[in-house]
């Protein structure tokens, strides 16, 4: 049995602003198979200490970056959880990293500098009843763990660092680093500096044991200049320790045939049942009723995401009888984009700003399409739960959805593979061409019912990926001992 501590900022279904929290929250269950006992540890937010049960407290803390604390274990929605109860940290309501202004907190060094700390510590086996072999840090708000495990002394669990996103690095101010209670070696080019200042994901990187991001060819974009976000050197002189894993999606939660969220439950046999599905977003997104196609998007409305592209293809495929239907919320200009092409297109451009789980599933179990257009993507969970759902995916080649999408060339229509559209270059006219082919192959119904039920019996599972991890942690604890 190898023990794993997870940790991350976010898991769902306790708290969730983006695919973080649904990796982390779907790995420990898929590594079971594997002999891997996972716990997740997170900082204490009020929904995550509202849904605790069984609750123990394991450490206390009468001064923690400002304030007492409490390392606590208890169940939540059958995952095994620590959470760091930490009130003056993260007792506050709303986005966990951002005040109601839409600003970042400016504490956010302080409360994930004692988060990782604190991570650091159960993972030198602070805590007796879990004792890990392997600490596996999710994205800047965790990768200071691998720091302070480094430069600790005494027993030092191996340590994992995973990329969900490099343009998120945690970098702050060098005049914080003599509050973060590590040694003065490291503030140091082989240590957290950074370019003058202090980033807690680049140090996670230089010091962790291994380095994984979430699709192998976003590991191999993140070594280029194009991709690297100012890390590349680093990434590059680490590529030996560095490996991408393709997330999956978690089958229990996305399950068409089970999907409460659903007006009709349907599998890849009765397919046909979507339509009326199709009729329930009509009614929700305020589209005229039609058998015309409909394109989704599900996302946050933000550069990365290209949706300023899309914005730029909504006229022309209007005119091509085409409708969509969004649903997300983010950079005030690019949601302002969507509104005004709602405006001047009702009833054939439909917007639900925020965020709506339920509602996310409802689009991919009745849109015909679901619309990816990222200029970057270290994977994405959109497509896979448009292959789950039959939501055929239209994605730009890049990252993640360059490995999980089978573009509908002729090659690949002809011998039966296609699961979805690929574009490449990211631009405006990029998508409006795979636009118009979708809406091409919608129109021929038997080909368009081929991809969307070889989409649903693809595997989009844990199953190889949680596999992956497991041999990664194996590695990992064999070579410590």
């Amino acid at each position: 049995m190898i023990r794993v501590l997870a940790a991350a900022s976010e898991v769902y279904p306790l708290i969730k602003t983006g695919g973080l929290a649904d990796v982390v929250g779907a790995l420990p269950g898929a590594l079971r198979a594997h002999d891997v006992e996972m716990r997740v540890m997170v900082p204490g937010y009020p929904a995550v200490m509202q849904s605790l049960t069984e609750r123990r407290d394991l450490l206390s803390f009468t001064n923690l970056y400002g304030g007492p604390a409490t390392v606590v274990a208890g169940t939540a929605r059958g995952l095994d959880v620590i959470a760091l109860d930490a009130p003056h940290l993260f007792e506050r309501s709303g986005n966990p990293y951002v005040g109601p202004d839409g600003a970042d907190w400016a504490d956010n060094w302080r409360r994930y500098a004692a988060f990782s700390r604190t991570v650091a510590e159960v993972g030198r086996g602070a805590v007796a009843e879990f004792v890990p072999d392997v600490v596996h840090c999710h994205d800047w708000q965790a990768a200071l763990a691998a720091a302070y495990l480094r430069y600790a002394e005494g027993r030092s669990p191996q340590t994992v660092v995973t990329i969900h996103n490099l343009a998120f690095q945690g970098n702050f101010a060098a005049s914080i680093f003599g509050d973060l209670g590590l040694p003065p070696a490291a503030f140091s080019i082989g240590g957290i500096e950074y370019y003058g200042g202090v980033s807690y994901l680049k140090g996670g990187l230089q010091l962790a044991d291994a380095i994984t991001t979430v699709s192998p060819t976003y590991a191999r974009e993140i070594c280029t200049p194009g991709a690297g976000m100012g890390l590349e050197g680093l990434l590059s002189t680490r590529q030996s320790v560095l490996t991408g894993i393709l997330n999956g999606a978690d089958t229990d939660v996305w399950d068409p045939e089970t999907d409460d969220s659903l007006t009709a439950t349907y599998n890849a046999s009765r397919v046909r049942l979507r339509a009326i599905n199709k009729r329930a977003i009509e009614d929700r997104f305020g589209l005229k009723a039609g058998n015309g196609i409909i394109y989704a998007v599900v996302s946050r409305l933000t550069w990365q995401k290209g949706i300023d592209i899309l914005a730029s293809s909504i006229d022309a495929m209007i005119g091509r009888g085409a409708r969509f239907a969004i649903l997300g919320s983010g950079e005030a200009s690019l949601e302002g984009l969507l509104k005004t092409a709602a405006q001047r297109y009702p009833g054939q451009v439909g917007i639900v700003s925020g965020y709506d789980e339920g509602l996310s599933h409802l689009v991919q179990g009745g849109a015909d399409a679901i619309v990816v257009p990222s200029r970057f993507e270290p994977c994405g969970l959109t497509q896979f739960y448009g292959l789950r759902y039959g939501c055929v995916p239209i994605v730009s080649r890049v990252g993640g959805l360059a490995d999980s999408v089978i573009d509908a060339n002729d090659a690949a229509l002809s011998a039966g593979v296609a699961t979805g559209v690929q574009f490449l270059p990211v631009d405006a006219a990029a998508l409006e061409a795979a636009l118009v082919k979708a809406q091409a192959l919608y129109g021929e119904e038997h080909t368009w019912q081929r991809m969307q039920k070889r989409g649903m019996r693809s595997d989009v599972s844990w199953t190889k990926s949680s596999g992956q991890y497991a041999a990664l942690y194996r590695r990992l604890a064999g070579a410590a001992a």
